[in-house]
């Protein structure tokens, strides 16, 4: 490999996860203001897999590299920089192409580390806890001694929004899909209850609070789970809307699966949410790049909270930095089997 190639998976087609390849594919100098990372470390989040089954709508024309977050060590700075150097540590939060061994990135998108942490770790961070901390704090504005109800608590964002809520003094119930998950979610995470996601939880949630008792619901399923936080909500309740997980059951694109987790979906008419006195928001982490002071705000206090010991990344597993790595991830995190994150690495 010459120094002006990197090695990259790539996504040409939409499909499963065997659709990916790995390419050789140009590598630019770094321009004004901006760093070649050597990536040691990419996290992998469930938009990937969204976009690689095509269901995903902010995405580069193909072919191209999935992969909001890096981490790594600077290789060469461009005309301007001048807070990072060769050899520091960094983490990247970008828009795409992160599922390299090489990358480009625009210094406003650079973040330092603690030194403890590894590569791997510190590429756990920032997106699920970027979106967990953006939930929490800045859409449902979330005050101590509320209560939360945080879907999917074992995954990604979802161990984050957990860990986020019980330091800052919240009451948390989390859903998750396996006994060994839920267990984790209050014995590990701290929340005080966590009940079955594909069983029939909204009763499980009402004994425990009451009815209408619920301050704020995070929710990236989507589908009937949506409806159920909507009716638990008490009145100046909120429900942060931040995925559809549920139009993705299997590995690849299915149309009607996803028309039908769409259309189970509610639509709210604003009129819907005056007489509960609810509110309801949505976060897209991607969107949110002309809020980037915000971000880095936000990313200072995250990794200062795990430089603290307050916060922890929680690592599941790691796979190869290759085609066949992706391959084998995507099917992981596809089987749900992933509790938190799983990362590729360099």
């Amino acid at each position: 490999m010459s120094q002006n190639t990197t090695r990259a998976v790539r996504i040409e087609r939409h499909g499963a996860p065997e659709v990916f390849v790995e390419r050789d594919i140009p590598l630019p100098g770094p321009g004004p203001d901006e760093v070649h990372l050597r990536v040691r470390a990419a996290g992998i989040n469930f938009a990937d897999l969204f976009m690689r089954a095509g269901l995903y709508d902010t995405v580069p024309p193909r072919p191209y590299s999935p992969g909001f977050e890096v981490a790594g060590e600077i290789v060469a700075v461009g005309d301007g920089v001048e807070d990072w150097r060769p050899g520091d540590r960094a983490v990247g939060l970008i828009r795409h192409g992160g599922y390299a061994h090489d990358i480009i990135v625009p210094t406003r998108n650079l973040f330092h580390y603690p030194d403890r942490m590894s590569p791997p770790e510190a590429a756990a961070v920032p997106v699920v806890f970027l979106t967990a901390w953006v939930c929490l704090s800045e859409c449902a504005r979330v005050r101590s001694g509320e209560t939360v109800l945080v879907l999917g608590a074992a995954g990604g964002v979802g161990s984050a929004a957990v860990q986020l809520a019980v330091r800052d003094g919240l009451r948390v119930i989390g859903t998750a899909g396996t006994p060994d998950k839920r267990a984790f979610v209050t014995g590990e995470l701290g929340a005080e209850a966590c009940f079955d996601s594909r069983g029939d939880w909204e009763p499980e949630v009402e004994r425990l609070l009451g009815a209408r008792e619920l301050d704020v619901a995070l929710d990236a399923t989507g589908g009937a789970a949506t409806a159920a936080c909507r009716r638990l909500l008490a009145p100046l309740g909120r429900i942060v809307f931040y995925g559809l997980s549920s139009a993705l059951p299997t590995d690849r694109k299915n149309w009607p699966r996803a028309a039908l987790a769409w259309l189970r979906t509610p639509r709210i008419h604003p009129m819907d949410l005056v007489q509960p006195c609810i509110g309801i928001s949505g976060v897209h982490l991607l969107h949110l790049q002309e809020r980037e002071g915000l971000l880095l705000r936000g990313l200072e206090k995250i990794y200062a909270g795990v430089e603290a010991g307050e916060l922890k990344p929680v690592l599941d597993c790691t796979f190869p930095l290759t085609r066949d790595g992706a391959v084998e991830a995507h099917r992981y995190i596809h089987a749900r089997k992933n509790l938190g994150k799983v990362v590729l690495t360099n």
